[in-house]
């Protein structure tokens, strides 16, 4: 719908035809003209009636300026919005071992990456009103989505990640200190960290050691997940065996990081245990604030703006063969 910030002033409307009814100086002279000739009644019908045309035109530019000035603007549909500022970024492991395959959707045996995507989607379109961001990380880390609170677009670049994306190797210090540094300008959110992988820092410019001391400077409170099943039968030479696919796994670093910082480690073994860890994440941050309503505002005092200069512009071309007229009859008369 359309409503107008200062409504008021739309009361000034009618002030020219006031000062014209109540100051008489803005009234037509009238007094005798003296004249050699008799103008052609066709010449006075087109000058009356282009009169007619200016001044009609003249109204809509004043209503035109007096509607612009009145700030019209266009509200949108009512959104949920929060008071409190809530910042979470996510940091999801691309290396090479997230393609194993020993977590299960739906019965379906998929790669520890697809499980991580299938649940933390879900948790992303729960976070209402916060601010979320996403680092993906192998060799280095980079921001795939800065801090936003379009919570679509954060899922689809999710989706669209693939293993081996930029390497290999896994650089959890790199992480971290890419997320403190997303976080340091901001001195007013909670800042939160979920740090997702299956293995330990093997990549990087940025010891694990130093990025937990950034991460403590600035209050980043991380939430460190574990990913990956702690056995599995494979097939062998002399039959079935059983592994530990997770033995890269380093707890006991990803553990440091969440006890240093005030947050927490999980050990995600399947798809039910990431998903419990995120009701528990839930539970943990509540989503920020209470809820409002608030509704979106586009100004759209640059519209009847557009109309006065134009119909300015149309006025001054109507005008033109008086002025013409008139400047020729001075010469003739001078």
């Amino acid at each position: 719908m359309i409503e107008f910030a200062w409504p008021w002033l739309g009361l000034i409307w009618p002030l020219p035809v006031l000062l014209w009814w109540l100051v008489p100086k803005f009234r037509q002279p009238t007094s005798v003209l003296r004249v050699s000739y008799v103008p052609a009644a066709d010449g006075v019908m087109q000058r009356t009636q282009t009169s007619r045309w200016a001044l009609f035109i003249a109204a809509l530019i004043w209503t035109a300026l007096v509607a612009a000035a009145a700030q019209p603007r266009w509200l949108g549909e009512p959104v949920a919005a929060r008071n409190e500022a809530r910042e979470m970024m996510l940091a999801v492991d691309l290396s090479g071992s997230m393609e194993i395959a020993d977590m299960e959707i739906e019965g379906q045996q998929v790669d520890r990456l697809t499980m991580v995507k299938s649940v933390l989607t879900d948790f992303i379109s729960r976070r209402v009103g916060d601010r979320l961001g996403l680092i993906l990380f192998a060799d280095t880390a980079y921001v795939q989505a800065p801090m936003t609170y379009d919570r679509r677009t954060v899922e689809q670049l999710l989706d669209e990640a693939v293993l081996r994306l930029i390497g290999e190797r896994t650089a959890i210090g790199d992480a971290v200190a890419l997320a403190v540094k997303r976080f340091a300008d901001d001195e007013e959110s909670n800042k939160i960290l979920i740090l997702l992988t299956d293995g330990q820092n093997t990549a990087g410019n940025v010891s694990p050691e130093q990025a937990l001391q950034l991460a403590q400077f600035h209050d980043v409170k991380i939430y460190a997940i574990g990913v990956g099943a702690e056995e599995v039968i494979v097939e062998g030479f002399f039959g079935q065996r059983r592994v530990n696919p997770s033995r890269d796994l380093d707890e006991d670093m990803l553990r440091s990081f969440a006890d240093a910082t005030g947050g927490e480690y999980f050990r995600a073994r399947s798809t039910a245990e990431l998903e419990e860890i995120y009701t528990l994440l839930d539970q943990y941050e509540p989503v920020a604030g209470d809820e409002q309503l608030r509704r979106p505002q586009r100004a759209l005092f640059h519209w009847p703006l557009a109309f006065a200069w134009i119909l300015t512009f149309a006025w001054m071309i109507l005008r033109l063969p008086q002025w013409q007229r008139r400047t020729e009859s001075e010469e003739q008369h001078g």
